[in-house]
């Protein structure tokens, strides 16, 4: 699996991203497809095609100590343009 990075960005906004996995680490477990962009759809633009992944997530990761259980794992489907190589 390839690992990445979800961006650290807040712009304002109608964002798909959850506040939660931002600046996080995972590993994409699949690509779903290309879709128009929901950031853009939601306030009617065209959207250009964004590839949206499937990301799994530890949640020792996300949660650090306070992970209830470390070894578990979430997965978040993000758009290719918060993820960046880490």
């Amino acid at each position: 699996m390839t690992k990445v990075r979800i961006k650290t960005m807040y712009p304002p906004g109608h964002v798909r991203a959850p506040f939660y996995i931002r600046g996080k680490e995972g590993e994409i477990e699949r690509e779903i497809g290309p879709f128009g962009n929901p950031e853009q759809l939601a306030y009617g633009l065209e959207a250009e095609k964004q590839t949206l992944y499937r990301v799994r997530f530890s949640m020792a990761e996300l949660w650090a100590e306070a992970a209830e259980a470390p070894g578990d794992t979430v997965d978040v489907e993000v758009y290719a343009h918060w993820l960046e190589e880490s």
